[in-house]
């Protein structure tokens, strides 16, 4: 008797498995083909002292390029990279760091971070000692490149290493604009 009700159970499954039910409703159709596009862009600027707070600070605009769909820009996810010049053999390379980014002085600590808004970033430079005689090397002439990610995009997308600004640009298709 086990054995039937086994063989009735399996039969059971096998067949109530295999069966499609009906097709659904078409789905609303999409937009023009331009939604879900990231796009990053570079801005070089010099940082600015703000004596009260003790750290250095730029807000960039983020310009939205007419080919990306901003119906839910708030929910996008913003990533920035501080560019470093390092000397090769071969000469001068371009290293994109992941901010924020942590540097090690004589005085003590300072760190490059950053919060946004839909349409800016602020870029600031704090540390844990008197900020305003910084060297200059970390405020003037500051390249920064922020990328802009559609959220959809990012959350399938988990396995991206964020460090790595090319494996970035590369797995979410992002679209370079001139600023």
């Amino acid at each position: 008797m086990k054995k039937i009700l086994t063989l009735l159970s399996f039969c059971f499954v096998l067949f109530s498995c295999s069966s499609e039910g009906p097709q659904g409703p078409q789905g609303p159709p999409g937009l023009d083909g331009l939604d879900g596009l990231g796009y990053t862009f570079e801005s070089t600027v010099n940082l600015e002292y703000d004596a009260e707070r003790n750290y250095w600070i730029t807000n960039p605009t983020i310009p939205i390029p007419a080919t990306v769909n901003t119906s839910e820009p708030e929910s996008d996810a913003v990533l920035v990279y501080r560019l470093e010049v390092i000397s090769g053999t071969n000469g001068d390379l371009d290293s994109w760091s992941l901010i924020p980014q942590n540097f090690f002085t004589t005085e003590g600590t300072i760190q490059y971070v950053y919060n946004h808004t839909i349409d800016d970033v602020e870029i600031i430079l704090d540390g844990n000692y008197d900020l305003s005689n910084l060297d200059t090397g970390f405020t003037d002439n500051q390249t920064f490149r922020i990328v802009v990610v559609p959220s959809a995009t990012f959350a399938a997308n988990p396995n991206v290493d964020l460090n790595n600004y090319f494996e970035v640009i590369d797995a979410f298709d992002i679209v370079n604009t001139e600023n």
